[in-house]
């Protein structure tokens, strides 16, 4: 069962990565770089402080905390299950289309990109709630985006992406979780240093 998953999965990711062009070559190229999507990453700082302006500080530190996980679990399922790259796999690496010679490093298991694109993408989602109906479909598909680069690039497997966005999703909800938990203590404690007229002492 699991070696035919494995096959499937390398013969999904051959196909995908077949079809390839110059422009999207250059697309998918920019889409995996972490610095193009700087100006994206501002807009939703900004809708996170304009919305928990008060709060702030508190905002920051739930996004270190969560990019801090998200990474640090991809490194660990990455040493531990050691599944080689579709770059790396001497399997397939020959029929592989590249971008640039970019090969990545040598293990896959699981995309940290996906993994940090939808966490990013799943709490500034459930976080803000003015203009979500441009946020949410913007978040998602800068999330997909990011993804399916790394397959177009040829440095993960359908598998690995998927597996990335799965584990994203679930840390980004639960420092939502964590950041709902901690507004509410922190108010809870402003609230008891105000005097009657709802003044800080």
């Amino acid at each position: 069962m699991f070696e035919r998953f494995i096959a499937y999965d390398k013969q999904l990711l051959l196909y995908l990565n077949s079809l390839h062009t110059p422009f999207l070559d250059q697309l998918m190229w920019l889409a995996s770089d972490r610095f193009i999507w700087i100006p994206l990453y501002l807009w939703f700082l900004w809708l996170l402080f304009r919305e928990h302006r008060k709060n702030f500080w508190v905002v920051l530190i739930a996004i270190a905390l969560m990019v801090f996980v998200s990474d640090q679990l991809c490194n660990f399922s990455k040493n531990t299950v050691m599944r080689l790259r579709p770059s790396n796999d001497p399997t397939i690496m020959a029929l592989i289309h590249l971008v640039k010679g970019y090969t990545g490093g040598t293990y896959g298991f699981y995309s940290a990109h996906a993994s940090n694109s939808f966490a990013v993408a799943t709490f500034v989602s459930l976080t803000v709630q003015n203009g979500r109906k441009l946020l949410i479909p913007v978040a998602i598909c800068f999330a997909l985006l990011v993804s399916y680069s790394r397959i177009y690039l040829g440095v993960h497997f359908p598998g690995d992406v998927l597996t990335g966005m799965i584990a994203g999703i679930l840390t980004g909800f639960f420092v939502n979780k964590l950041f709902n938990l901690a507004v509410n203590k922190v108010d809870s404690l402003r609230l008891k240093k105000t005097n009657p007229k709802g003044e800080l002492k």
